[in-house]
């Protein structure tokens, strides 16, 4: 009663000062700040809570149905003498694969009395914009505006009466096992973890999961499983295929993130439990599971790299290499089995964007049950632009919000808030009934030599509503200045945007590039919805590497990428089963099939069609402002064919044949008069 007193109290407070907080405050939920509901749901994560204090079980054990035994810290409300209440609660559940203990560092650091509070304001009001540093104004902002809290515990979150359970998963931080990387074990495991959270007498037996990247991932695999307890997940930039969006986009293995993930999260791993030693308690099971798999995956990726033949790729890389192989089975999930609700958020230069609206798209449940939030953001920036007036509600905020509702049955209005919340590129922040928006239409905009003036590039070609009577055909060779582009940005999950020149203006890269630009647009442009690319390509050699970006160009010249595919040219074949197509035929989405059983060499000096997946946007472009479409022959460093692709390919110049009886074109969703 007295916890649902403090709650009535603190939004009446918000609704009375809602005209003061934004100019949209006092409409109610119709907007991304959520106006004066929103203002409520901030009052009640930031003020007063119910219970003063938090208590810390350290390194719980929790035993797997083989025998395996996890470890996990439970973080329970506490009194004012810092004892754990009786009272049961609902329960939140992160599994993460980046040690607890680093879970733990990092609450820490947040919860400092006054210095984190302090801290945390000076990361949110720091402003470089019309720097050339403005993009470190993103990661200082993503993490004043709630992420540490999704990624970690939220104090505030417990002590307003729920318990916060964070595991390490098998093979990682201090459990026990082989890591066994986002598949089926693993996913076995976060079914009985969550069984028995919901036995536990300090739980009320609803759970709730939450957590960032490789633990927002690890909830929708667990949450298509439907595992009874869980009532509502919190998936903070998950993937619903890591293999299709991170390690091998359209075929080309991340070479920048990957090595760099696997050595973090494998030494992580590696590091014991020191206090288990002191006691005189270390698990040696724990150290002979260490010994066994050191380097989890390492050998396959070292094995991808250095390999010249496809048929003396090792065993394990010949089964990531297959569609229908277990281990990509296990990673991809299944939207369509998701009956929790579910809150998706990402970032439309996130790593694993083009799972992100797709999710939401597919999980059939009615919208408000189901919410889509995406940022202009990359992978570590995510809620950069969060918790000021007319902008959306702080991450750590969303979040409490969305469990009060689904695991306490709190009557909030998070369900009435969006259902898509997202950032419009090259606009701002706005709600949505749906992605892509109602009225959108898809058109064809055909790539043509004819000059447009715009650009400075290997060769400056138009984008027409028609395409072009003449036969030309356009060479462009692989190169590096993908080390200077928004591609190269999101692989390094945001590093590289601190610096402007490459994150948001591809100038730079165009210079060994193709590139095809529209004539300005008359009016506001809405492009929402996934894009696919055809291009008629010839090869020199048995195999090519296509990259398409999709760009806004502003009058000055400044060009922006909104999304871009990448596509190898022998793993062309498309997946029907994934793909969407028109009625007239054309691909919405083109999901390529990236298996080494469907994989068609191409013929040297033939012409061969490449269909390429564009990652769904949802961008405005302004009067003036023109679509480009760019062409490049490579994407280093966001990706390389795997080697022995890419010795077929001989790194030969590739060319693009531009003819009307088989066109090249880019397939864009349209909302509006463009004037094209």
């Amino acid at each position: 009663m007295r916890y649902a007193l403090r709650t009535a109290a603190l939004v009446v407070a918000a609704v009375a000062l809602a005209p003061f907080l934004s100019p949209s405050a006092a409409a109610g939920p119709v907007g991304p700040d959520g106006g004066a509901t929103g203002a409520a749901w901030a009052a009640t994560e930031d003020g007063p809570q119910q219970y003063p204090n938090v208590f810390i079980e350290w390194d719980v054990p929790i035993t797997m149905s083989d025998g395996t035994v996890l470890k996990g810290n439970v973080y329970h409300p506490a009194d004012a003498a810092g004892q754990p209440i009786s009272t049961p609660t609902p329960t939140v559940v992160n599994m993460t694969p980046y040690t607890k203990l680093g879970s733990m560092i990092a609450d820490s650091m947040i919860s400092i009395p006054w210095l984190s509070d302090a801290v945390l304001q000076v990361a949110r009001d720091v402003d470089l914009s019309g720097t050339p540093f403005s993009g470190i104004t993103d990661l200082t902002k993503a993490l004043g505006g709630g992420l540490l809290r999704n990624f970690t515990v939220d104090r505030q979150l417990i002590k307003s009466g729920y318990t916060q359970v964070v595991v390490d998963v098998r093979g990682t931080g201090f459990s026990q096992g082989i890591w066994d990387l986002l598949r089926y074990r693993e996913q076995q495991d976060t079914v009985e973890v969550i069984d028995w959270a919901a036995r536990q007498p300090w739980s009320t037996g609803d759970i709730g999961m939450n957590g960032v990247s490789y633990s927002g991932l690890n909830q929708l695999q667990v949450a298509a499983k439907n595992p009874p307890a869980l009532k509502a997940i919190f998936p903070v930039v998950p993937s619903r295929n890591p293999f299709r969006d991170l390690v091998a986009p359209g075929g080309g293995f991340g070479i920048t993130f990957m090595p760099a993930w696997l050595a973090a999260v494998n030494g992580g791993k590696l590091v014991p439990d020191l206090a288990s030693v002191l006691r005189g308690q270390f698990d040696m099971k724990w150290l002979m599971d260490r010994l066994a798999d050191p380097f989890t995956f390492v050998d396959a990726l070292v094995n991808v790299l250095i390999t010249p033949d496809i048929n003396q790729l090792s065993p394990k890389v010949q089964e990531v290499l297959h569609s229908d192989s277990s281990f990509r089975q296990a990673w991809e999930t299944d939207p369509t089995r998701i009956t929790v609700p579910t809150f998706v958020t990402g970032g439309w230069h996130d790593v694993f964007v083009n799972s992100q609206a797709d999710v939401y798209r597919r999980i059939p449940l009615p919208p408000g049950q189901k919410q889509l939030f995406v940022g202009d953001g990359y992978h570590i920036s995510n809620g950069n632009e969060s918790g000021r007036p007319g902008l959306p509600p702080r991450m750590d905020v969303l979040q409490r919000a969305w469990f009060d509702k689904w695991l306490k049955g709190i009557d909030n209005g998070i369900d009435e808030y969006g259902p898509v919340t997202v950032r419009q590129q090259g606009g701002g922040w706005i709600t949505a009934p749906s992605f892509p928006q109602p009225g959108t239409e898809h058109r064809r905009m055909y790539l043509s030599a004819v000059p447009s003036g715009t650009a400075a590039s290997v060769h400056d070609g138009s984008l027409f509503a028609a395409p072009s009577p003449s036969v030309d055909r356009l060479t462009v060779a692989p190169g590096l200045t993908g080390l200077c582009s928004r591609d190269a940005a999101q692989q390094t999950i945001g590093v590289l945007s601190i610096i402007n020149a490459c994150g948001i203006d591809s100038r730079i890269q165009e210079l060994n590039g193709l590139t095809f630009t529209s004539a300005p647009v008359a009016e506001p442009t809405t492009i929402s919805g996934p894009i696919a690319v055809r291009l008629n390509t010839i090869q020199d050699a048995t195999d090519g590497y296509w990259v398409a970006t999709v760009n806004d160009v502003a009058p000055d010249g400044q060009s922006t990428v909104l999304s871009s595919g990448q596509l190898v040219a022998s793993l062309r074949a498309i997946d029907e089963a994934r793909s969407t197509r028109l009625p007239n035929g054309d691909y919405t989405d083109p999901v390529p099939d990236l298996s080494l059983d469907s994989r068609q060499p191409t013929v040297p000096g033939q012409p061969t069609a490449l269909d390429i997946s564009v990652p769904g946007i949802e961008a405005v472009l302004k009067p003036g402002h023109r679509l480009r479409v760019d062409v490049y022959a490579g994407n280093f460093p966001k990706g390389l064919p795997p080697t022995p692709l890419l010795v077929e390919s001989g790194l030969r110049p590739q060319h693009l044949l531009l003819d009307q009886n088989q066109p090249s074109f880019v397939n864009i969703p349209v909302r509006g008069n463009p004037g094209w």
